[in-house]
């Protein structure tokens, strides 16, 4: 008897224990569904946080990055504005060594050439109207033929000084 007592005992803390641990389950089942929205919504912040913290160190590191470009670009810049000025000032040199007229030069000689012939064409209408003139002019006195000789002569010094300018 005594084993069928044991076995009794054994039997009823087995319910015992299997009773206790269907009810643990229930209350773990219970305890999930109330805390389950707390602890997702615990979630949900901590993930915001991260979010927040990780777009902040995104941001810096953009903007470090575009602080280097810049800076890289400005030294680029810097390095090209050099090279540039030394390759002209080679060339420059270069072509001054064969004789060859720069821009410039010639832009000067192309204005002096420009005023030269204004300058030719008004002594040539001057002559033209000085001579014209004189064709009309009735047969002057003595003094007047020694003033057409100067202005002749004054007039021939001219187109030669003119020739020998162009």
């Amino acid at each position: 008897m005594m084993v069928k007592k044991k076995a009794k005992v054994i039997q009823n803390d087995l319910m015992d224990s299997a009773h206790k641990i269907w009810l643990a389950g229930l209350g773990a089942f219970a305890m999930a569904e109330e805390e389950g929205g707390k602890i997702f919504k615990g979630l949900i912040e901590k993930g915001e946080g991260v979010e927040t913290q990780g777009k902040q160190e995104v941001e810096k590191a953009k903007t470090t990055a575009l602080g280097t470009v810049a800076g890289m670009k400005t030294v680029a810049e810097s390095y090209w504005d050099t090279m540039e000025r030394t390759m002209d000032d080679q060339l420059t040199a270069v072509i001054h060594r064969m004789g060859i007229p720069t821009k410039g030069e010639i832009e000067e000689l192309t204005t002096k050439v420009e005023q030269l012939t204004v300058s030719v064409d008004k002594l040539r209408a001057n002559q033209a109207a000085g001579a014209k003139t004189a064709a009309r002019k009735p047969a002057a006195k003595k003094t007047t033929a020694k003033k057409a000789t100067t202005a002749k002569k004054t007039a021939a010094a001219s187109k030669t000084a003119t020739t020998t300018k162009s």
